[in-house]
């Protein structure tokens, strides 16, 4: 098959960490042609959705990860799947990268849907459930806020399309920064922000569990450091192998039929205790390490997925 990656810069990606990297590592050990390309190399003229890009070999070369051929453009409906593997944030050249992609439909398979990746934005698709999610409060105003917070104390205030932990502030029932926090945020953003009550047992980890084509594959720990209340990687989180629960599973049945109509075939939620609290669809992580805990080929089960669809 012929595959392309949009993606951001494959020269930077960690070999031993980054899911696209392995994704196209797996694509090429079953013979598939890769090309990559970066978002903003992706083109709608005149009726054809285009990319500017290279042909790509993979390598596992700490600091050589691909070699790359001759740029050239490509007419993307001429490829059998496109993958959408740049990083948040989930601005407005995000969302016009999917409605470009979206004119594919019908001659290419492109995963995840980018109909859905844009209509189903991590923080907000967890809000169809629930019954399975802490609860929430999305609002730009300020006092709606207070209200929330009064109710419950100790709280969780983050940016609605934040990534990677970036802003995210816990605010428990003697800190007096939330009136001076919403200044900021509103300061430099028209965004909403969304608060949550504070999920003590994030001092055990933050789950991360997988899900292909709607379906469990395994889960990792993200244990937070000391002192954090984030359990990101790339801020200090600490990767530990463990299972999936029953509460997991009940999660996962729950979610899944859905993922799998909507064609979200690789998809990341983030599980603390017992509460679902985001469902990663735009860029999500975390094969290798699952792969490294669990001795499970993660990848070949997205592509066998992927391969069944085609």
């Amino acid at each position: 098959m012929k595959i392309a990656f949009q993606m951001d810069p494959i020269g930077d990606v960690d070999i031993n960490a980054d899911s696209s990297f392995r994704l196209a590592e797996e694509a090429q050990s079953r013979g598939h042609d890769l090309f990559f390309y970066g978002p903003d190399q992706l083109a709608f003229q005149e009726g054809r959705v285009t990319a500017r890009g290279r042909d790509m070999q993979v390598q596992r070369v700490a600091g050589d990860p691909a070699i790359l051929g001759a740029l050239r453009e490509v007419d993307l409906g001429d490829f059998d799947v496109v993958w959408l593997r740049q990083d948040p944030p989930f601005d407005m050249s995000y969302i016009t990268a999917t409605h470009i992609l979206d004119r594919l439909a019908g001659q290419t398979l492109v995963v995840n849907d980018p109909f859905w990746v844009r209509n189903y934005p991590e923080k907000l698709l967890v809000l169809d459930f629930q019954d399975l999610t802490p609860p929430t409060t999305i609002a730009r105003d300020l006092d709606t806020i207070k209200v929330f917070k009064e109710k419950y104390g100790d709280v969780i205030l983050k940016p609605l399309y934040g990534n990677g932990g970036a802003g995210v502030f816990r605010l428990d029932s003697n800190d007096r920064n939330l009136t001076s926090l919403h200044e900021l945020f509103t300061g430099f953003s028209r965004e909403p922000l969304i608060v949550q009550q504070f999920l003590p047992d994030v001092s055990a980890g933050d789950k991360r569990v997988i899900l292909v084509d709607g379906v469990a594959v395994g889960a990792i720990n993200r244990v937070p450091a000391k002192g954090e209340v984030r359990s990101n990687m790339h801020v200090g989180g600490r990767p530990e192998k463990v299972g999936l629960t029953k509460r997991d599973h009940e999660i996962c049945e729950a979610i899944g039929p859905l993922l799998r109509e909507k064609g979200q075939v690789f998809v990341g939620i983030d599980v603390i205790g017992d509460y679902l609290t985001e469902i990663n669809i735009t860029s999500p992580t975390g094969i290798q390490e699952l792969e490294r805990f669990d001795g499970v080929n993660i990848a070949a089960k997205i592509w066998d997925a992927i391969e069944g669809r085609l």
